[in-house]
Order: C-alpha cells, then structure tokens, then sequence
C-alpha cells in the first residue's frame, strides 16, 4: 500500500483539531476524540491523519477482491 501523502492539521484554540487533505478538509474533530489524537500523530503523522479521516483503505480493494476467500 501507498504510504499516505497530503494531510495537515491544525489546532484551534476551543481544542479542535481540522485535518485537511491537499488543502481541503477531511474532518473535525472536537473534545475527547481530539486529544486522542493529538496523542497519537506524534508517531506517524501521514499515516495516522488517514487513519482517522479514514482514507486509509486506497490501493488494495483490488487485491482483497480478487483473494479466493471473498470470492463468490
């Protein structure tokens, strides 16, 4: 899979947390869910914004598609 490329986020001072994607937004996130991540993108930032925008999935639909277990 592709690793993730175009996320940003930016703070607010009331605690919301805005990821954008390429310079639009992707999501909001306000309170608890905003300290949580603001927690964890201090590991892999591009990786964890996609996660949490869930943009995460791109690229392997094909394959998993095409695995005998989900054919039918």
């Amino acid at each position: 899979m592709p690793h993730p490329t175009g996320f940003a986020y930016e703070t607010h001072p009331d605690g919301t947390v805005l990821i954008t994607h390429h310079g639009r937004p992707a999501t909001t996130l306000r309170a608890d869910r905003a300290t949580r991540f603001l927690a964890e993108v201090t590991t892999d930032p591009q990786l964890v914004m996609a996660r949490w925008t869930g943009n995460y999935k791109r690229g392997n639909e094909r394959t998993a598609r095409n695995h005998p277990r989900n054919r039918h």
